[in-house]
């Protein structure tokens, strides 16, 4: 079982142990990051592994929008901390116990992430040729 500390960002603080921030406010509410939202949630860690893991497991809960339920507000939605820690803890308890398939997605995931920043590179690269060539041609 993993040790982790979980408490509200405050703008400004500096934390010396490997932490990770999730967003607590809007329709993106459970975003992780390694930057400070200006509304968020810090999970402070013993050591860089374990960061690096629980950043993974906050990422697929974002994305699956597993926080959605947990909203609360009417005009801006927001996450409690109450909640935030209660299911955040139990779910990270139970992704954790599947050791080895854990890993596993972990490898998936971060090739992915690789592969879509190389996608994304080539995108770029096609549009700014593109556009080269749109000009030389406009030039003539």
């Amino acid at each position: 079982m993993l040790k982790f500390i979980i408490k509200t960002h405050r703008k400004g603080t500096i934390y010396k142990k490997p932490h990770i921030y999730i967003l607590n406010k809007g329709l993106n509410s459970g975003k992780p990051s390694n930057e400070p939202f200006t509304n968020s949630f810090v999970v402070i860690f013993q050591n860089e592994k374990d960061c690096e893991s629980i950043y993974f497991v906050a990422y697929s809960l974002w994305k699956t929008k597993f926080w959605h339920p947990f909203l609360v507000g009417s005009v801006i939605p927001f996450l409690r901390l109450p909640d935030f820690k209660k299911e955040f803890n139990s779910k990270t308890d139970l992704m954790i116990t599947e050791h080895e398939e854990h890993l596993k997605n972990i490898a998936a995931l971060k090739l992915l992430e690789q592969k879509e920043k190389q996608f994304n590179e080539n995108i770029n690269l096609i549009n700014d040729l593109r556009r080269v060539i749109l000009y030389r041609y406009c030039r003539k």
